[in-house]
C-alpha cells in the first residue's frame, strides 16, 4: 500500500510541476507576445572636434599657400595660436577652414 501511495504522491506532484511550467509558459508568451514599444532612434553623435582634428586641417591650408588666411581666422576666434582657441569654436574654425582655397 505504501508503494501506491507514494506513486499518487509522485503523480500529484507532476500534475503541479506540470500546472507551474504551463504558468510560467503563459507568462513568457504574455511577455514576449505583447507589443513591444518602439524605440526611439537616436541621432548618430558627432564626434567631438579635436584640437589636431583643427591643427591638420590648418596646417594643410598653410601648405597649400593660405597661411596668412589661417592666422586672420585664428585671430578671428580670439587667439594669437591654436591651441588658445576655445574648443567651442573648433567646429566653426574648422568649417572657415575648409572653405579656403575654394572661393
Amino acid at each position: 500500500m505504501s508503494r501506491t501511495s507514494d506513486l499518487s504522491q509522485v503523480v500529484t506532484e507532476l500534475r503541479n510541476a506540470a500546472q507551474s511550467l504551463i504558468s510560467v509558459a503563459d507568462s513568457l508568451n504574455d511577455l514576449f507576445s505583447g507589443e513591444v514599444a518602439p524605440q526611439p532612434e537616436s541621432a548618430p553623435k558627432e564626434k567631438p572636434i579635436t584640437l589636431e582634428t583643427v591643427r591638420a586641417v590648418l596646417a594643410e591650408k598653410s601648405r597649400s599657400g593660405f597661411t596668412s588666411e589661417v592666422k586672420a581666422l585664428i585671430e578671428k576666434h580670439g587667439a594669437a595660436r591654436l591651441s588658445e582657441v576655445d574648443p567651442i569654436n573648433y567646429k566653426a574654425l574648422l568649417a572657415e577652414a575648409e572653405v579656403l582655397g575654394d572661393e
